[in-house]
């Protein structure tokens, strides 16, 4: 079975999990919160995309196994400290074509369980104004750009002054979860919390290291 994500360093805003406490400042702040660069208030998952969680994740996604979106929900219940509150779950989107091509929206199905266990509404507030290419293989920088702009709220959804949960599979650099929390926020949100199954981040442990190196260094998601 998966196993939680164990570490003995986080950042307290994003919770990276860091092998020792140099990309941390005395707040206990990585480089990319220091300089405001996630988008979101805070991020949470369940486990290290790897392993046995990684095979689930696929089946799930491309084998299209939905009865897994079960069991994924109740261990992203454990993910999520139990003193945060929110208003709404609202899913990262899929492109139209994507959506059509794939059958569903993985997120989507992870977002309706965890807020049926919270008890809150599932608001589908986002949508992709736009495609986006692959964000494989780009640095975090690219990936950024290549996602800016591309999620507005849709007309008629009403997320302000609302604590919001954003759902997701997979969690890598964070471009993707940043430029949907940026649209919740422009749209008047308060606070949006990142929330996957899987964290796929590889961020440097060395000392000294600032958010442009970093940008130049990672290259996965």
């Amino acid at each position: 079975m998966p196993k939680p994500l164990l570490a003995e360093y986080f950042c307290a805003s994003c919770h990276t999990p860091f092998l020792n406490a140099f990309p941390l400042d005395s707040a206990g702040l990585c480089a990319l919160c220091r300089q405001g660069l996630t988008g979101y208030d805070s991020a949470f998952a369940f486990g290290s995309y790897e392993g046995v969680l990684r095979e689930l994740i696929h089946l799930f996604k491309y084998a299209r196994v939905r009865p897994l979106a079960g069991p994924f929900g109740e261990m992203l219940g454990r993910a999520i400290p139990r003193h945060l509150r929110f208003d709404a779950v609202t899913p990262v989107p899929l492109h139209w074509i994507k959506r059509w091509r794939r059958g569903f929206n993985q997120s989507e199905l992870l977002a309706r369980e965890v807020a049926r266990r919270m008890g809150v509404p599932v608001l589908d507030a986002l949508c992709r104004a736009r495609p986006t290419g692959s964000q494989a293989g780009l640095t975090r920088a690219q990936r950024r750009k290549n996602v800016a702009g591309a999620f507005t709220v849709r007309r008629g959804a009403r997320v302000k002054g609302l604590r919001v949960l954003l759902v997701d599979d997979v969690l890598t650099t964070g471009a993707t979860s940043g430029a949907c929390a940026a649209a919740l926020k422009r749209a008047g949100a308060t606070y949006v919390s990142m929330l996957a199954l899987g964290r796929a981040d590889r961020r440097p442990i060395w000392p000294g290291a600032d958010a442009g190196s970093i940008s130049n260094t990672v290259g996965a998601g």
